[in-house]
């Protein structure tokens, strides 16, 4: 019971500290590791952030994002203007390529189209989530190329890397097929775990991963 308090409320501190984020209408639940965030935000980039940020606090070991994104009135867009302003968002991106397209229905965002590159689809995200208006974004890209395992394993070594997990402590094992990459292995945070599914799902050609991985702790 106590570590789950600890828990919360070490979640809660980097609520308070976490400028890109109003986390007034958030209530933050803990049970053994896991974190369940509920309540109201009043953007979609406030959504993600909550969740990003809970991840990284040292004990948790799953975040599930209940948050409800509900839009101020005067941040509310019809839908034709909501899907004109994605469009030309991701027209305005360097990183996407042309074929990925937005519509909006009622605050929800669905991106169509298809890539060679796990990063674009992530970049053509990123360029329509801190839309004002945008409640929700749904991703069907498609990636249309075999995935390449030695880009896969840069990606995530390069993950590792950046949480600063010793070359010797490394149980992470990535096996391509096709499309799919199936993780399996221990990484000992759920900070490490998204870093690494993440990385892998930014490789070349990725279309899916197969998630394996065990958190430690």
């Amino acid at each position: 019971m106590g570590k789950d308090k600890d828990i919360r409320e070490a979640v809660e501190t980097e609520f308070s500290h976490d400028p890109l984020l109003d986390a007034a209408g958030i209530t933050v639940r803990t049970f053994n590791g896991s974190v369940a965030l509920i309540g109201t935000v009043a953007s979609y980039l406030h959504y993600r952030e909550a969740a990003e940020t809970a991840r990284c606090v040292p004990g948790v070991t799953r975040v599930h994002n209940h948050l409800e994104v509900v839009l101020p009135p005067q941040d509310r867009r019809d839908d034709a203007m909501l899907t004109a302003a994605a469009n030309r968002a991701i027209a305005a991106s360097t990183a996407v390529p042309e074929g990925v397209e937005a519509t909006a229905k009622n605050g929800d965002l669905a991106l169509t189209g298809a890539v060679k590159y796990l990063s674009q689809r992530a970049a053509a995200e990123t360029a329509v989530s801190g839309l004002t208006g945008v409640r929700n974004v749904r991703d069907e890209i498609q990636v249309v190329i075999d995935a390449d395992p030695a880009d896969v394993n840069r990606h995530v070594r390069d993950a590792l890397d950046s949480h600063l997990v010793p070359r010797d402590h490394r149980h992470v094992q990535a096996r391509v097929s096709g499309n799919t990459v199936a993780l399996g292995g221990r990484v000992r945070t759920q900070a490490e775990h998204d870093a690494v599914v993440a990385a892998a799902w930014r490789a070349y050609g990725v279309m899916a991963v197969i998630d394996e991985l065990e958190i430690t702790g």
